[in-house]
């Protein structure tokens, strides 16, 4: 092993680099070129096996549930609470994590990189239709260089798509004729709502400021060009067109966009089990439903604790509720919830 960090090396990679790569620490390796016979890697490994480690048979049978058809295309943090709802415990998510990687099942996305930026006036929702956030997200049309524009409203706190359209052209006419409607429909007092939206046009169109102000919504607008102003809806944009089933090429027409959102809205809301709101749907978090789904959650790993307590070093699960949901918290916030963690 000496012998292949020696001749990378020579060939300009760095140390740091190379030991990274095979595992081993620079300190391993100096301690290693210090002694007269170090060419072996003298790493210990453990000797005995974990008293809680799953059985072969315990592993291809989360093998086996993790490829399954209902469950191949979701990650364990979805699997868990699902197969908690179905009454069913296998293993944790670091388990089945584990289980993956030693399968060479894990596939990694693009790296982001978080901007630091100075964010606008903090808001907090503790319940639904208290923030809302909205944007428009082009969708290619059959002609090359022509969108369809989607229009859609995002519940900060329960993350529920609370309205939502596909129109041919940006309009603040439009865009303030779907908010009315979708309050309309929400039956909800628009005085009590904070609207945060980007620095768009339609955003800040004189027939969409004139509807809020008659209202009484309290606008809030992103800096302009800092689209992690907005993080819900960009969030939840980048969910919808990277969905299975999302069309690799243009819309055909207006109303197969339409159709697509729509059946997109209906898995989001009802199926699809969203990590900010303690894995539950938002439609479920939005109803007042949530309780009641973790609650069941937490006693099925607390039955599955009093079986094998020796899987659970930590204590089960808790299935915590997130109560309180910030948009764009300000810096103090942010200390004194890292402090808290």
């Amino acid at each position: 092993m000496l012998h292949l960090i020696d001749e990378a090396q020579k060939r300009g990679a760095r140390l740091e680099k190379a030991c990274k790569i095979l595992g081993i620490g620079i300190r391993t390796i100096q301690r290693w070129r210090r002694q007269e016979d170090g060419d072996g890697d003298r790493r210990r490994g453990p000797h005995s096996t974990p008293s809680n480690q799953l059985s072969a048979k315990e592993r291809q049978e989360v093998l086996e549930t993790l490829n399954a058809p209902r469950f191949r295309d979701l990650p364990p943090s979805q699997v868990v609470p699902l197969l908690a709802d179905d009454g069913r415990y296998l293993a944790s998510e670091a388990t089945m994590y584990r289980i993956l990687r030693d399968q060479r099942q894990l596939a990694h996305r693009e790296a982001t990189r978080p901007r630091k930026h100075q964010r606008p006036q903090e808001h907090r929702a503790t319940g639904p239709n208290q923030v809302w956030s909205w944007d428009i997200t082009y969708l290619r049309g059959p002609v090359r260089g022509t969108f369809y524009y989607l229009y859609l409203f995002v519940d900060v706190w329960s993350r529920k798509i609370v309205g939502a359209e596909v129109y041919d052209e940006e309009c603040n006419e439009k865009a303030a004729a779907l908010f009315q409607s979708i309050c309309h429909d929400e039956d909800l007092d628009p005085e009590q709502l904070v609207l945060h939206s980007d620095n768009g046009g339609p955003m800040k169109g004189s027939t969409m400021k004139v509807t809020l102000e008659e209202l009484g919504v309290i606008a809030s607008l992103s800096r302009p060009r800092v689209s992690n102003d907005n993080p819900y809806s960009e969030s939840l944009f980048r969910t919808l067109k990277y969905r299975p089933g999302y069309p690799e090429g243009p819309f055909e027409s207006l109303g197969q966009a339409r159709l697509w959102v729509r059946s997109f809205i209906t898995w989001y809301n009802h199926d699809h089990l969203h990590s900010g709101s303690g894995w539950v749907t938002p439609h479920s978090r939005h109803h007042g439903q949530d309780q009641r789904i973790l609650q069941r959650r937490r006693e099925v790993y607390s039955r599955a604790h009093q079986r094998h307590p020796e899987r659970f070093a930590r204590g089960p699960r808790q299935w915590s509720r997130p109560e309180t949901v910030l948009l764009n918290p300000a810096k103090d916030t942010q200390q004194k919830t890292q402090k808290a963690a």
